[in-house]
């Protein structure tokens, strides 16, 4: 009798464990990308213009505050502009609000950046040497609009 429990212990088991292997992974609320890492990615890609950069790279940047961001390189700049509040959870208050949110997030996120600039429609911050300097612009863009921008030289 022993014998036949662990038997059919061990058969349950194994089916288990097999059904969790062959199971897909689950994407979770975790697995969105973050906006520590998409800025790391922006101003590590500040050297070479950009190049290595996608348009949706710097959305992450952008996703707890609005989810319409629009990036692209311009002449040497990153810059991605989009709508405060225009997903479910996001920052639902004032682009002012919003903009030291983003402000919060680049200090935390690259704690070696000065910020020499800090008013209600401006964030300011630079990494690196006077020459060599990646530049970070966090502003308001009209009521509810906001925009980031990263030039490096």
């Amino acid at each position: 009798m022993k014998s036949t429990l662990r038997g059919l212990m061990f058969v349950a088991a194994s089916a288990s464990l097999a059904a969790c292997l062959s199971t897909p992974a689950i994407a979770l609320a975790d697995d969105t990308p973050n906006p520590c890492d998409a800025l790391k990615r922006i101003v590590a890609a500040a050297p070479d213009g950009f190049t290595s950069l996608r348009p949706d790279d710097g959305k992450a940047v952008a996703r707890p505050y609005g989810h319409d961001a629009h990036c692209a390189v311009k002449t040497g700049t990153y810059s991605c502009t989009w709508t405060n509040g225009t997903n479910e959870g996001a920052n639902a208050g004032s682009a002012a609000d919003a903009l030291q949110g983003v402000a919060a997030d680049i200090a935390a996120c690259l704690p070696d950046a000065t910020h020499d600039q800090n008013s209600p429609g401006r964030q300011h911050f630079y990494l690196g040497a006077r020459g060599q300097r990646t530049q970070i612009t966090a502003m308001t863009d009209g009521a509810g609009k906001l925009t980031l921008a990263v030039s490096g030289k």
